[in-house]
């Protein structure tokens, strides 16, 4: 295994040379790429379409929120995108993970146009994380309501929200109000072996 990854890690510094490569490293038997989010659209085409590389399947894309990665030790940008790839030919999987530059306003180009399957996950991001992925045909809520405010899957988002949803009987229909619940803070009983099971 460890001979295919270096294989694949020689391929991507070979194609793509340093200027693309933000980091490069092979961690879980799993090679992460790096890109600087201004070269995301050239190194995808260059990562699905050259020779060495035909990385032409897109399994998986999410968002990311690392404000409170490393108990909030985390130095650099809050939110990036991670993608999964698969090359058939050299039976191979690729990470690709690229920072948005913004925090205030997170974008990253979309890449719908290389790999078709990735639209309704740039949808998903977008609609719980925020995330703005320039150029892509139909970016909406995906998961949420078409009223919801906010991103939930943002660290700084609360538990329970901002609105709330319920009937009312007098209007006969859906009504949105600020959020009743009170936070609380709920402990566990804690069970002891001396006492379990009534021996």
């Amino acid at each position: 295994m460890a001979n295919k990854l270096e294989t694949l890690m020689g391929s991507l510094r070979a194609v793509l040379g340093e200027a693309k490569i933000a980091s490069l490293k092979t961690a879980l038997d799993e090679v992460t790429l790096e890109v600087p989010a201004s070269l995301w659209s050239e190194v995808a085409l260059l990562l699905r379409d050259d020779p060495q590389l035909q990385f032409e399947q897109l399994i998986d894309a999410c968002g990311i929120d690392y404000s409170t990665y490393k108990d909030g030790v985390w130095e650099g940008a809050r939110f990036a995108t991670v993608y999964h790839l698969l090359s058939y030919k050299y039976n191979v999987r690729l990470r690709v993970r690229v920072f948005c530059t913004d925090d205030a306003f997170p974008m990253v180009n979309s890449v719908v146009d290389v790999w078709p399957a990735i639209n309704w996950f740039e949808r998903e991001s977008f609609d719980l994380y925020g995330i703005i992925y320039q150029g892509h045909p139909d970016l909406r809520r995906l998961l949420t309501d078409y009223g919801f405010v906010g991103h939930p899957f943002r660290k700084d988002f609360p538990l329970s929200g901002f609105v709330e949803m319920r009937y009312d009987a007098e209007q006969a229909r859906v009504i949105y109000q600020a959020v009743t619940i009170e936070p609380r803070e709920i402990t566990p009983r804690i069970i002891r072996e001396e006492n379990y099971g009534g021996c």
